[in-house]
């Protein structure tokens, strides 16, 4: 393994952890803001928490420490980019950021970059290219990484488990609300 898939996997591996570092950046830049901003960045995280929910429905397994997937999903969220739960989170950080501050925002966007764009989204991507070959290799072709290449409505039509919310999204929502919280104390 190279250096830097050793990074990228470790990334992967910590990424809740560095999810938290990211936040307290934030939370420790953050400053009192106007009324607009607090407006838009609850509507940003409320939109991302939204987009999380809809991903992770659409999968049977997410968390864990190393990358896994039982099966390529190409539905729902997942026909219109390829890592909707990151960019769920993307939303709700940008959100935070906007709570927070312009300087908040800015480490947010440049830390969210490094971490998801260079780091654990290729390490993702390399492990479904390696199990599910071809088939993943079209899905990319047909699928932008973060922005829809294409729009049919009929590929978002697939399997929804909403009993995946309770066993996988709980720690989400109350990383997001707990976040959120203090940071509206300190926009105020």
């Amino acid at each position: 393994m190279t250096a830097v898939n050793k990074i990228r996997a470790a990334a992967f591996k910590l990424r809740g952890g560095l999810w938290t570092a990211l936040f307290l950046g934030v939370f420790f830049l953050a400053e009192p803001v106007p009324a607009g901003s607090i407006t838009a960045g609850l509507f940003l995280v409320a939109l991302g928490q939204g987009v999380r929910f809809w991903a992770a429905g659409c999968i049977t397994r997410y968390r864990g420490e190393h990358v896994g997937a039982e099966r390529l999903v190409t539905w729902g969220p997942y026909a219109l980019a390829r890592n909707p739960l990151y960019i769920g989170n993307g939303l709700i950080g940008a959100g935070w950021g906007l709570l927070a501050g312009w300087k908040a925002l800015l480490l947010f966007a440049a830390a969210f970059f490094i971490i998801y764009g260079l780091l654990i989204i290729p390490w993702e991507e390399s492990f479904l290219r390696g199990k599910f070959g071809r088939d993943y290799e079209h899905y990319m072709e047909r699928t932008g990484r973060y922005f829809p290449k294409r729009w049919n409505p009929e590929d978002l039509d697939g399997p929804f488990d909403l009993s995946i919310l309770w066993k996988s999204e709980r720690h989400s929502v109350f990383v997001t609300l707990a976040g959120t919280v203090l940071l509206l104390f300190r926009a105020l």
